[in-house]
């Protein structure tokens, strides 16, 4: 049944509250999970998408039959463009660029929300995007906001404190006795997502069949992670840094020895529980902040992208430091402008 824009009438009934809460819910644990991840950190940046998606989802509910975020179809995204695209602006015109951060939205919350819901994603998004070309470049490349990352003092600084956390050289295990697991567990999954450039949420998914000890050099030293699939990305590997590898070992000596249950590689309790996002937020942070990192926020982002460069910087093709990365290879583009001016990176 095709589908047909108008404006409501005062006889129009109102949008049913299912419909609309479906929209508010799926973006609400979008906007959650950005929030943990440390990728909407701006302020005011959650309000800006929050009207866009009001706008839109205003827009199907208005529609008949009404459109809702579990039928909605590429030929619903189609007749919104035709609907608003082009007009002038005291029109409610939308821009390309307006119309590709748009569905840029709408993909990522789907995705999100199908994740969640262990669905299939809908791709209307994605694949009206692909149909577009030019709405496709509109966005263009000098617009976008450079990724953050460690300074070479501030990753040398923060490497420093992590590798704190086990025996070195002339400082023995019982100088580390009033350590508790929580605080090893927590530098060192600081550790992976700057020495393997993990997200939070792939911190929280690892178990103990991650760590990867076959083919190592060094015996019973992990040498590179297995990443489970979290629903928007596919189960990948990727290699650990020689300074975070030891550090995991270390973990998973104390690990052993506080006799911590479950499967999770870094649970929440001793007895094995996941470890719920705030949770890992917070102690994230924490640990940032006692390393003496003057940016706390979004740091966790901050550490991914530094593995990025680092990788580049050696050489490593970008589709290969993208597979390592469970993302894209056009995602690698962004790091192509930090590149020329970065020296060094540890």
């Amino acid at each position: 049944m095709s589908r047909t824009t108008s404006s409501l009438s005062l006889f129009d009934d109102a949008p049913p509250s299912g419909a609309a809460k479906g929209f508010e819910e799926a973006f609400a644990a979008w906007v959650a999970d950005q929030r943990d991840m440390g990728t909407l950190r701006r302020p005011g940046g959650t309000e800006v998408y929050r009207a866009m998606w009001e706008s839109f989802s205003h827009w199907c509910l208005g529609q008949t039959p009404r459109v809702t975020v579990a039928n909605l179809s590429l030929q619903d995204l189609q007749a919104y463009q035709a609907a608003r695209f082009g007009r002038k602006a005291p029109d409610r015109a939308l821009s390309p660029r307006y119309v590709l951060r748009l569905m840029r939205l709408i993909d990522r919350v789907l995705r999100h929300r199908a994740a969640q819901t262990d669905s299939l994603p809908n791709t209307a998004a994605a694949d009206w995007i692909a149909a577009n070309p030019e709405v496709r470049y509109a966005d263009a490349e000098r617009e976008d906001p450079l990724p953050e990352y460690l300074s070479i003092a501030e990753a040398r600084q923060l490497i420093a404190y992590l590798s704190s956390a086990r025996p070195r050289p002339g400082r023995s295990r019982d100088a580390l006795a009033a350590m508790t697991w929580q605080e090893v567990r927590n530098r060192t999954s600081v550790a992976l997502q700057l020495g393997a450039g993990l997200t939070p949420g792939d911190v929280r998914a690892l178990t103990l069949e991650s760590p990867v000890l076959q083919g190592a050099r060094i015996r019973g030293q992990p040498w590179k992670l297995q990443v489970p699939g979290n629903g928007t990305s596919q189960p990948r590997e990727t290699p650990i840094a020689a300074w975070a590898a030891q550090l995991l070992q270390y973990w998973l000596q104390v690990r052993e020895e506080a006799r911590v249950a479950g499967v999770f590689l870094f649970p929440s309790t001793r007895t094995g529980k996941p470890w719920l996002a705030d949770s890992q937020y917070k102690n994230a942070r924490d640990v940032l902040e006692l390393a003496g990192m003057e940016s706390r926020e979004g740091g966790s982002f901050r550490l991914r992208h530094t593995f990025a460069i680092r990788q580049l910087r050696r050489g490593t093709s970008p589709e290969q430091v993208a597979r390592w990365m469970g993302v894209e290879p056009a995602e690698m583009k962004r790091y192509e402008r930090v590149l020329p001016a970065h020296v060094e990176v540890v």
